[in-house]
């Protein structure tokens, strides 16, 4: 009981969040901050004499690679939450089920996810499919944060509500829809929030694949922004590096501020008080 109340209260705190409301907020929050961090790390390449060749990358092929980059983003989140909500429900619905289900995805969840990455890219080196192990191991990354997310929902249903629910006999789907749906909704948010934020913390190590991979080259890697930064480093660009740390700053940026905001708000309405 002290483990689940444990993650119950670490996802009631994380409920919390919140972004700069004002204008001039948002703007230093996107634009201003960022590029500050962007343009010390260029001064201190300058100012250490780090020598690097004048090539660059253009913004069309940043588009291209930063869209590749979400689309594998997008996908693993869309496995993980289809995983992780009847899961979720799965292991809360019973405490014998929970007793022996929790510990173990508590355990599995503290397991660094690129202990798996080799053996998975061999595994999908044999199916031809290496972005299906950049995938996996982008779901394996966001599926903990997002079932423990919906747990800590699923605990502060009011017993009440759940009382209501028998009385008036509702079961089933509509059980589904009427009280754990609405239950989950705002841990959900706030687990997406930091399962893609997670997820963007391993795309450079995803798309780089020559570097887990036996006689690796830098023709095996995946077409995305994080590969992109790989290269650039690797090779001494730090125009075309100070370019994509620009561009996936940006974007991540505004996915916060546009996308992840106005959710964190609308979820609000389904908070039981």
């Amino acid at each position: 009981m002290k483990q689940q109340s444990k993650h119950v209260h670490h996802y009631q705190h994380h409920s919390a969040l919140s972004y700069p409301a004002s204008l001039p907020q948002k703007i230093y929050s996107i634009f201003l901050g960022p590029l500050l961090v962007v343009g010390i790390l260029y001064a201190l390449s300058r100012f250490f004499s780090l020598a690097y060749p004048a090539a660059t990358i253009s913004f069309g092929a940043l588009f291209l690679a930063t869209g590749a980059t979400l689309a594998r983003l997008f996908i693993s989140y869309g496995i993980a939450l289809v995983v992780a909500v009847p899961l979720a429900i799965f292991i809360t619905w019973k405490p014998s089920l929970e007793t022996v289900f929790l510990p173990f995805f508590d355990v599995l969840q503290s397991i660094p996810v690129l202990a798996f990455f080799p053996v998975l890219i061999i595994v999908f080196i044999r199916f031809n499919f290496l972005n299906g192990a950049a995938i996996f191991i982008l779901f394996l990354t966001m599926i903990g944060t997002l079932l423990f997310s919906i747990i800590g929902g699923l605990k502060m249903i009011p017993r009440d509500i759940v009382d209501a629910a028998k009385v008036f006999k509702i079961s089933g789907f509509s059980y589904f829809r009427k009280v754990l749906l609405p239950a989950i909704v705002p841990q959900l948010v706030t687990g997406s929030i930091l399962a893609f934020a997670q997820g963007w913390n391993i795309i450079i190590v995803a798309e780089a694949l020559h570097v887990y991979m036996p006689h690796g080259t830098n023709a095996n890697d995946l077409h995305g922004v994080g590969s992109v930064l790989v290269q650039a480093s690797a090779d001494g660009q730090i125009n075309a590096f100070i370019m994509a740390l620009v561009v996936m700053v940006l974007t991540i940026a505004f996915f916060n501020f546009f996308i992840w905001q106005k959710l964190l708000h609308y979820a609000q309405r389904y908070r039981f008080e």
